[in-house]
């Protein structure tokens, strides 16, 4: 098996896979500490931020071709992603209670990224180089398509799995915060 097939291998088969299962396993870790009451909706809307941080990078990986432009992409919201996990955390320990498991969790969500990033960089590496002026090819700044698109059952199920393990459990966990913060206010 070629290296780049064995990179994609444990992208699409290991490393979104276990990204999707710690992002539920922390919206788990969130309602067991009642963040409705807690930290509240403002450390919903910046879960919400981050997963559109990251979400956008993969998505794009998911469906275009990766050239310089994707990987740069990816690599300034993988920053700012890690700006806003501190963020999070440092919000989120003056609120409620960051278990030891939390915690755990949040390891995965910082670096099975880094590790989704540099899985994408290593089968791009000419690209990559181009980003900053090195290497044999030039630097490609345009949208496409990906020329070798995933199965269109694999994209079904990781949609699927986007929906179910991050998108509506995030968006339960907004809706009672929401209510939360009505009862609150009195209304």
């Amino acid at each position: 098996m070629p290296s780049s097939d064995q990179q994609m291998f444990l992208l699409l088969w290991f490393v979104l896979p276990v990204w999707l299962i710690a992002g539920f396993a922390d919206w788990l870790c969130h309602r067991a500490t009642h963040i409705e009451t807690t930290a509240g909706i403002k450390e919903t809307w910046i879960h919400l931020l981050m997963f559109l941080q990251m979400g956008m990078p993969m998505l794009s990986a998911l469906f275009l071709e990766v050239n310089a432009l994707i990987i740069g992409f990816m690599i300034v919201l993988f920053f700012c992603h890690e700006a806003t996990a501190l963020w999070d955390v440092s919000y989120a320990v003056t609120a409620r209670k960051v278990s030891p498991i939390e915690q755990h969790v949040h390891s995965f969500l910082e670096m099975v990224p880094l590790m989704a990033l540099l899985l994408v960089i290593s089968r791009h590496w000419p690209q990559f180089l181009a980003l900053f002026g090195a290497g044999p090819e030039s630097a490609r700044f345009d949208l496409h398509l990906r020329p070798d698109p995933l199965p269109v059952g694999y994209i079904a199920s990781v949609l699927m799995g986007i929906l179910l393990l991050e998108v509506l459990p995030y968006l339960e966990e907004y809706r009672r915060g929401k209510k939360a913060k009505e009862i609150a206010q009195g209304k």
